[in-house]
C-alpha cells in the first residue's frame, strides 16, 4: 500500500498544530489591562511592579512595551478601560426608556451597587487625583466618553421638568457629580467613618439604609414641590 499522506498544517494560524499557538493580539492586550487595574487598585501608580502585572497577566514584559510604551502609559489605559467599563454598563440602564423619578432611582442604585461590586474603581481614581489627574489630562477619548452620560442626563432632567416632577435649572454635571460623591465619599472613607461613630457602615443593613438616604436627598432635591 502507499504510504498515507499527513495533511499540511497552516503554520501559526493552525492554532496549536505543530508546537505553534495561535496569537490573539487583542485577548493578550485586555489580559494586560486586566492585571495593571488589579496591580494599580492596589498599590497605586508607584508601589505598583512590571513584574506582577505581567505574572498576573501570564504575559511578558516585552508584550506590556509593546502595547503601552511604559509604565505610566499603561496606567492611563487601565484608567480609560476602568471608565468605559462604568460608561458602558450605565448606558446598558436604558434610561431614556424610563419615565424620569423611576430612572433617577435606577441611576442611583446603579451608582451606588457599581462602587460595591467595583471598589478597585474608587482605588484607582484615588490614585489618580493624587497625581492631579495627570495621566486622564493626556487621554484622546476621556471626555467623549462622558458626553453620553451626561446627554441621557439632561434628558431624564428635561422629561421630568416637563411632568411636573423635577424643578427645572438642575445641572446635570452637578447633579452626577452629587450622586457619584454620595457613595464615593461613604465607602473609600468606610474605615475612618466607622471608628470614628462607632458603627460598622460596610454591613449590609448599613449598606441598604445608605442606598434610602442617597435616594431619598437626591429624588428630595429635585422634587418641584
Amino acid at each position: 500500500m502507499a504510504e498515507e499522506k499527513k495533511p499540511k498544517t497552516g503554520g501559526a494560524r493552525a492554532g496549536k498544530a505543530g508546537g505553534r499557538v495561535r496569537r490573539d493580539p487583542e485577548r493578550t492586550r485586555a489580559r494586560i489591562l486586566e492585571a495593571a487595574r488589579v496591580e494599580f487598585a492596589r498599590r497605586g501608580l508607584g508601589g505598583a511592579r512590571i513584574d506582577q502585572i505581567t505574572a498576573r497577566a501570564g504575559s511578558n514584559k516585552r508584550m506590556i512595551y509593546y502595547y503601552f510604551g511604559n509604565k505610566e502609559a499603561l496606567f492611563l489605559a487601565a484608567l480609560e478601560s476602568a471608565y468605559e467599563h462604568i460608561r458602558k454598563a450605565e448606558q446598558s440602564l436604558n434610561l431614556a426608556d424610563l419615565g424620569p423619578v423611576q430612572g433617577m432611582r435606577r441611576l442611583v442604585r446603579f451608582t451606588w451597587e457599581y462602587y460595591l461590586a467595583h471598589p478597585e474603581f474608587i482605588t484607582l481614581l484615588n490614585s489618580e487625583n493624587l497625581h492631579r489627574a495627570e495621566h486622564l489630562k493626556k487621554s484622546k477619548q476621556i471626555r467623549a466618553m462622558h458626553s453620553p452620560l451626561v446627554a441621557t442626563l439632561e434628558g431624564l432632567l428635561e422629561r421630568g421638568a416637563r411632568a411636573g416632577a423635577f424643578r427645572r435649572g438642575v445641572d446635570p454635571v452637578q447633579l452626577y457629580i452629587s450622586i457619584a460623591a454620595l457613595g464615593y465619599f461613604y465607602l473609600s472613607n468606610s474605615h475612618t467613618l466607622s471608628t470614628i461613630f462607632g458603627r460598622d457602615l460596610k454591613r449590609p443593613q448599613a449598606l441598604k439604609q445608605r442606598l434610602a438616604h442617597m435616594t431619598g436627598l437626591v429624588l428630595g432635591y429635585l422634587s418641584a414641590r
